[in-house]
């Protein structure tokens, strides 16, 4: 049996606030006897519960790291009971590069799951959070955004799942960070992804989507802030009142809530992120990239809702999600 090589320099059991790395070797050609240092973040105060919190599981989304960064300088042992563990850069590899799956083996961290101890750099990385630290943990929180390719209207979700005290138990969290809407998400295709890996092990999951672009905005990144504390307070790690905002509520409810791109060329959107749309209206038009004249292709909606995510860049390839529509729920 092969053995996860990361290795961490502090200390996960150890009372206090703690800076250090997750050491992974990685033989380069810039460095025989080189290592990819993962930064991490251990606070405890005693026994309780353990908060996993995590950011730039795709390297180009930064409202995650962002907060985390700020959770990492700020948060102090005496406010808290139990522990938490803050990994700002998860996928640090593609963090640096700025791109969502890592460049040192095109690896996707977020389709990597359970991972593997002598796989890849970006499977060791999976695997030892599947075997090492979701273990550890209570509850999880896992930052993402649009990246580069996707923009969304700030949420925080939970899946739908076959236990239903467990979802019941995800979806109270998910209130708790309360983002400016909440999502129960259908996903695309949740094989390998660190949703699942977590939500296997029966822990408490939050995920969120918190803008997109390729950055982060004054008001992503206070939504990031506020929701990890709120998450912390509802877990029963930090002291305090978690502070409430108006959240709209909305579900996928199926596959037609997905929109994809069977042209390439130009985008046209013709609404915008929150705007309602209803059933057979034309959400975007796609125009020829290499010449004028041609009538563009137009996309309908499969449903009515409101469009809580759109395709970011200005051209369009075929098979890109386009956009997605969401159902409005009773709260």
């Amino acid at each position: 049996m092969h053995l996860n090589p990361i290795f961490p320099t502090i200390l996960f059991d150890q009372d206090g606030k703690h800076h250090g790395f997750l050491r992974l070797p990685h033989s380069r050609n810039e460095s025989a006897w080189g290592a990819i240092m993962i930064p991490i973040t251990v606070v405890r105060n005693g026994d309780g519960p353990t908060a996993l919190l995590t950011g730039a599981n795709h390297g180009d989304e930064y409202e995650g790291p962002i907060a985390l960064q700020v959770l990492a300088h700020e948060l102090e042992p005496a406010q808290i009971s139990g522990r938490v563990i803050i990994v700002p850069y998860m996928n640090y590899p593609a963090f640096r590069a700025a791109t969502r799956v890592s460049p040192i083996d095109m690896v996707n961290l977020n389709r990597a799951f359970p991972g593997s101890p002598d796989g890849s750099a970006t499977q060791k990385i999976a695997n030892y959070f599947n075997e090492t630290l979701v273990p550890m943990a209570d509850i999880v929180l896992d930052y993402h955004s649009g990246g580069k390719t996707l923009d969304f209207l700030p949420f925080a979700c939970a899946h739908h799942l076959d236990s239903v005290s467990q979802q019941e138990a995800c979806m109270a969290a998910v209130q708790a960070f309360n983002a400016p809407y909440t999502l129960m998400l259908r996903e695309i295709d949740n094989v390998g992804m660190y949703d699942t890996a977590v939500e296997g092990q029966g822990k408490v999951f939050v995920t969120t989507e918190l803008g997109g672009g390729g950055t982060a905005t004054a008001q992503s990144a206070r939504i990031a802030r506020r929701g990890a504390r709120n998450v912390l307070i509802h877990a029963g790690i930090l002291a305090g009142e978690i502070e409430y905002q108006r959240t709209t509520m909305l579900d996928m409810p199926d596959d037609d809530c997905y929109h994809f791109a069977t042209y390439e060329g130009l985008l046209e959107p013709l609404v915008d992120l929150g705007e309602p749309i209803e059933k057979g209206a034309c959400i975007a038009r796609v125009w020829a990239a290499d010449r004028t004249g041609l009538q563009p292709l137009c996309y309908y909606a499969q449903r009515s809702g409101i469009l809580v995510a759109r395709h970011f860049p200005g051209l369009i390839q075929t098979g890109d999600c386009l956009a997605v529509i969401a159902t409005a729920m009773e709260a």
